[in-house]
């Protein structure tokens, strides 16, 4: 007699999809060519790829995959799950008393505060959680933004010649090497260095963490502000300290808005939020343009208040090649690379699958 197939419900995410694709034979055909694409430039043989994954994990071979996108849906579905994936649903007590046969919860990410653990351990059920390699990368990217910035590397690569020097405005004229070293020959100044600058994170979420763990390693003090303050014990851990947001703003060298998307932070970082930022300081944007003001933006930018801006992912999708943010030399714009490479998204899918494996065994 055939095994009764289990059942995962999934919060759906476009990554979180994944699972999807990999385990159930009923994923739509369109949907599988579109990962398949999503991933070629780095993937070129995703049907391998997927192959493989399922050989390691013949217990899950295969599963139904029931996708959720609100509370509601999820609360429908629960009472049929072997194994629970989410992202930023709520899985409260009165959920997990619904669950008949649910064995582990993942949460797609590390943070457990949007799970009843206490609810969870008492029903025994597990707990798995994934210190995603895409918000790592997200995080190396914004420390690549701020050093790019800081250093001005942008602005001068392949300026290495005297004429490009002069004519770049920078006439070279060299040092008198009996009295004096040789760096920074060509007289570039307003370099900046991140040991003992002051970074400012807004949301201290998964990628707000990976980012300040980094910005102690720098030598950065850090602070850093979201509705709710971390427990004491989190603060030491990231040496970070808590500050209100005015404070944050008129501290901070770096500014790093770190928030979901919704109505309620839409232009969060407006003209009279950046009006408050240090003269000079930077914001570097990982997370979603539209936390900031465009116009605003553009108009510190243009008095010349705010000393640089990187931005990834961007406004629009593909942007303008007449896009007024790109005549500032101290603003740097790139197409959406922060969790790249695609082997972060998958090697983390890979794993996940295997945890659940594991823990339906």
């Amino acid at each position: 007699m055939a095994a009764t197939k289990a059942t995962i419900v999934v919060e759906d995410d476009p990554i979180t999809r994944l699972i999807q694709v990999v385990l159930d034979p009923a994923t739509g055909p369109e949907r599988r060519v579109a990962f398949a694409d999503f991933v070629a430039h780095d993937v070129p043989d995703f049907s391998a790829w997927c192959e493989r994954v399922r050989s390691r994990v013949p217990r899950l071979n295969p599963v139904d995959v029931r996708l959720v996108s609100t509370q509601e849906e999820l609360s429908g579905e629960i009472g049929r799950a072997d194994a629970l994936v989410v992202e930023s649903l709520q899985v409260g007590a009165r959920d997990i008393s619904a669950a008949r046969q649910l064995k582990a919860v993942q949460k797609f990410g590390i943070t457990l505060r949007n799970i009843d653990t206490a609810a969870c351990a008492g029903k025994g059920i597990k707990l798995l959680t994934l210190r995603r390699r895409a918000n790592i990368a997200t995080a190396e990217h914004a420390f690549a933004l701020m050093l790019m910035l800081g250093r001005r590397a942008h602005e001068f690569n392949g300026v290495i010649s005297a004429e490009r020097l002069a004519a770049a405005g920078y006439p070279y004229k060299p040092f008198d090497r009996r009295h004096v070293p040789n760096g920074n020959w060509g007289r570039i100044p307003g370099l900046r260095t991140l040991n003992g600058s002051t970074i400012g994170i807004i949301g201290v979420g998964e990628i707000g963490r990976e980012i300040a763990l980094r910005a102690a390693s720098f030598g950065m003090r850090i602070l850093y502000f979201q509705r709710t303050r971390l427990a004491e014990s989190e603060e030491r851990s990231l040496q970070a300290r808590y500050a209100e947001l005015d404070v944050l703003l008129e501290g901070s060298d770096w500014v790093i808005p770190q928030l979901p998307s919704a109505a309620a932070t839409r232009n969060f970082l407006d003209a009279a939020r950046l009006a408050k930022m240090k003269a000079g300081a930077c914001i570097v944007n990982v997370a979603r343009a539209d936390l900031i003001d465009r116009a605003a933006l553009i108009d510190a930018l243009s008095s010349g208040r705010l000393g640089g801006f990187a931005l990834d992912p961007l406004y629009e999708a593909p942007g303008r090649s007449d896009d007024e943010l790109l005549r500032f030399s101290n603003v740097i714009m790139v197409p959406h690379l922060g969790g790249s490479p695609r082997w972060n998204a998958l090697n983390d899918c890979e794993d996940l699958i295997a945890g659940l494996a594991e823990a339906l065994a």
